[in-house]
Order: structure tokens, then C-alpha cells, then sequence
């Protein structure tokens, strides 16, 4: 049975555990809403430029463009985005179970599969399975800008156009709410046209020609979808973070409510055992 002493210590322990937890969620909850702003900001030019992008797709010959182009696949280039630090929950570990499910689907089709890691947390997980990873961005997710979305849309266009890889495939956390992130896999090259539907279709007037603009845009279009994974990974990490540190901050409350019922308990079994001594004491005296 554990001392009054050690029952203090322990109550103390957890108190600034509280403190901790409580503070790091005062801060992944301030960093949330300068995150959710900029996803907010961004979804609305990304969604108009893939509109805009679909519409030129079906005008042009996709055997002009590369980036267009859908070959036999031989060859799948996966991009993880996951955080570069922990104590938000269950994160990064689904990001990473979802990786190993795709890798595994995609080895079983008989496909090989490169990896690029955006985020330490992925990088770790997958280097130490002896995984070969293609490029890594680490130690970047605490300022995410549109350079870094560049740079890794750069390697991804590189290794499909150059024949490397037959797809490009993107992996990360979309934001729905602090408490709520949705598990995002998608097809990032080769870029396929949709379909609008008819009271969404728009006709535009282009200039230069299409296949110019196009050019042009198709670079631009995977940069930014990269850019809105990222700015919906770092909204989605807070959010995670914030939930995570605030049960964290109530379990530490329910232990020290525990802890000190029954450090009480003790003390009052101390007491009564101590009054019951001196009483059996005063009798014997009397005796």
C-alpha cells in the first residue's frame, strides 16, 4: 500500500502533468484558427482552378500532354503528408496504416510502389520497416507555404512525366472539424477529366489556345492540390493535438480526484488507528 507521502508526490506529478496538456491545448487551439482560416481561404481558388482545368482537359488531346497521359501502370509514386511531432492522438498512426493498406494493395496487383515522405512521423514509421523512400521533407509542417508545396509537386511532375512512375497518388488528413479529420486518398497524375454536370457546366473563352493555358496550368493545379493537403494537414494535426490534450487534461483531472480520495481514506484509517491506540492505551493504564 502506497504512503501519504507517495500519494502526494503522485497528486503533485499529475498536477503538472494538467498544467502541461492544459497549456499545449491553449496553443494547438490558438494555432487552429490561424489554420482553419487559411483552408478556408485556399479550398475556394483550388476548386474553381480544377474547374477551370477540367474544362480545358476536354478540349486538348491528352496524348499533347504528359501529365495527361494514362499508361499501363507498372509503377505507383505514393506522397504521405503526415506531422512532424506526436502527442495528437491517433494522427499519424492512421496516416500510416493507410499507407501500408495502399502499399499492400497495390504490391498485390503486382505494382511497384515509391514513397515521399512529407513529415517526419511517416518518414520514421517507414524507415525503420526498411521501406526505400524516394525523397522526404522533413521538419516542415510548422510553416507550410506555397515554396514547399512547389518543391514537392516539382519531384512528383518530375518522376511522372520522365516515365518513373505511371501514377501519383497523395495521402493526408482533409479537415472537417477540430474533433473530425477525414482520411484523404487520392489520384493526383495522371490527371483524368470528369464529366460536369449540366448545370455546373461553363464554357469559357481562352487566350491564348487551350493547349497553351494548359500547358501552363497543369503544373500550377498539382502544386496547389498539394499546397490544400498541406494546409489541411496542419489544420487537421491542431485539431487532432486540441482534442488529444484536452482528454488528456480531463483524465489527469479524474486521476486526481481518485488519487486524492484515497490518499483521504488513508489518512482517515491512519487517524482512527492512531485513536484507537491511544484509547486501548488509557484503558490499559486504567487497568
Amino acid at each position: 500500500m502506497p504512503s501519504l507521502r507517495d500519494l502526494r508526490k503522485r497528486i503533485a506529478s499529475v498536477k503538472n502533468t494538467q498544467k502541461i496538456t492544459n497549456a499545449m491545448k491553449m496553443v494547438a487551439a490558438a494555432r487552429l484558427r490561424r489554420a482553419e482560416e487559411a483552408v478556408t481561404k485556399a479550398r475556394p481558388y483550388s476548386d474553381r482552378m480544377r474547374e477551370v482545368l477540367m474544362s480545358l482537359a476536354h478540349r486538348v488531346n491528352p496524348s499533347a500532354h504528359p501529365m495527361l497521359d494514362v499508361r499501363e501502370v507498372k509503377k505507383v509514386l505514393l506522397v504521405q503528408i503526415t506531422a512532424d511531432r506526436g502527442l495528437c492522438g491517433s494522427f499519424n498512426a492512421n496516416l500510416n496504416r493507410r499507407a501500408e493498406a495502399f502499399i499492400r494493395e497495390m504490391t498485390e496487383k503486382g505494382y511497384q510502389v515509391g514513397f515521399i515522405s512529407v513529415g517526419r512521423k511517416g518518414h520514421d514509421y517507414f524507415r525503420r520497416r526498411g521501406f526505400a523512400i524516394e525523397e522526404k521533407f522533413l521538419n516542415a509542417m510548422n510553416r507550410v507555404d506555397y515554396p514547399l508545396a512547389k518543391s514537392i509537386a516539382d519531384v512528383a511532375v518530375n518522376k511522372f512525366a520522365q516515365g518513373e512512375y505511371d501514377e501519383v497518388w497523395v495521402l493526408y488528413n482533409r479537415f472537417r472539424t477540430a474533433a473530425s479529420q477525414i482520411l484523404t486518398l487520392k489520384k493526383l497524375l495522371p490527371i483524368m477529366p470528369e464529366e460536369a454536370e449540366p448545370k455546373r457546366r461553363r464554357e469559357y473563352l481562352y487566350e491564348p489556345s487551350a493547349d497553351e493555358l494548359l500547358t501552363g496550368i497543369l503544373p500550377m493545379y498539382i502544386t496547389v492540390q498539394i499546397y490544400t493537403g498541406l494546409l489541411d494537414s496542419v489544420a487537421s494535426e491542431h485539431g487532432a493535438r486540441m482534442t488529444a490534450m484536452e482528454a488528456a487534461t480531463s483524465s489527469a483531472e479524474e486521476m486526481i480526484h481518485r488519487l486524492t480520495l484515497r490518499m483521504n481514506r488513508i489518512r482517515q484509517e491512519t487517524i482512527t488507528k492512531e485513536l484507537m491506540e491511544i484509547v486501548g492505551g488509557a484503558e490499559a493504564l486504567k487497568g
